[in-house]
């Protein structure tokens, strides 16, 4: 599906089923794309991740449902998807900036929340350095651990200064390239969390214990590249990538539940400072 296509039809399915079963894997399901890549770009274009975005809409329509019916908070709570009134009031009061009670006296302090309408604006001026190239498969090695997509934005930082604190002064990192890759892996787990490694080159003879081994498949790699100060520069990246190449790109289309992250030794905060972005891609099968 079309890029700009299917983001559109995520929202019409999330208002369809905002008082149903309105998953992360289920939207991303319906649109035909990786929970993992369908999560990155919806947070990158529209700032919410899905869970956010469908948490701030119920909270928006169970207002509206509080001043306009009688239905009680225990039947608001549980019709909006939380457990018990306590849970429903806590996060109502936190998005709405006051409790349910004060929002029934004082319906104009509603806090709106309207369906997303999704339009991308792409400004010329600065072209995207990258390269499309086929590589065989190749092994990395290093530590990781599983995260769930709705936390995954604020956890792999932390994951990563964790990282560097255990291993960055470490002569065996400077012999395996430690921290030369962040590989993120959907496939093959469940539908809610992905596998993040942090990783460097696998060298068998100097392997160490505790290190996880991983093979990254043969695939045709789109890889973008950039210099600047991290994470501002990467990040700015992430976002063209989504806002502007794979909308236009009438050529190809993401591949699989693959993403790598190229860092290069060196001062992060150098103004040429270089990294890479790596997504894997295909042939478009509709144009």
């Amino acid at each position: 599906m079309e890029w700009i296509k299917a983001l559109k039809e995520s929202i019409y399915y999330m208002e369809k089923h905002l008082i149903s079963d309105c998953r992360l894997e289920n939207v991303a399901h319906h649109v035909n794309i990786s929970p993992f890549y369908f999560q990155k770009a919806f947070k990158l274009i529209t700032g919410y991740t899905i869970g956010e975005y469908v948490r701030n809409r119920r909270l928006y329509l169970a207002a509206l449902d509080l001043v306009k019916t009688e239905k009680k908070v225990i039947e608001l709570a549980y019709r909006y998807g939380y457990d018990t009134p306590e849970s429903f009031t806590k996060a109502f009061s936190r998005f709405h900036g006051l409790s349910p009670m004060q929002i029934k006296k004082e319906p104009y302090k509603i806090k709106p929340f309207y369906p997303l309408q999704i339009s991308i604006s792409v400004k010329g001026g600065e072209q995207m350095e990258y390269s499309i190239e086929s590589m065989e498969a190749f092994e990395v090695a290093g530590i990781g651990r599983m995260f769930p997509y709705e936390e995954a934005f604020n956890q792999i930082p932390l994951f990563w200064q964790q990282w560097k604190n255990k291993w960055c002064f470490r002569k065996e990192a400077d012999r395996w390239n430690m921290g030369k890759y962040g590989v993120s892996i959907a496939e093959g787990f469940d539908s809610k969390n992905f596998y993040y490694l942090i990783a460097g080159d696998f060298k068998e003879n100097l392997i160490q214990e505790g290190l996880k081994v991983i093979k990254i498949p043969a695939f045709t790699w789109a890889k973008f590249r950039c210099i600047g100060p991290m994470p501002e520069t990467l990040q700015s990246l992430n976002a063209r990538i989504y806002n502007q190449w794979l909308p236009e790109n009438e050529d190809y289309e993401i591949a699989s539940g693959y993403n790598i992250e190229i860092y290069e030794k060196g001062d992060i905060q150098d103004l040429n400072y270089k990294s890479e972005i790596w997504i894997p891609v295909k042939k478009r099968t509709e144009k």
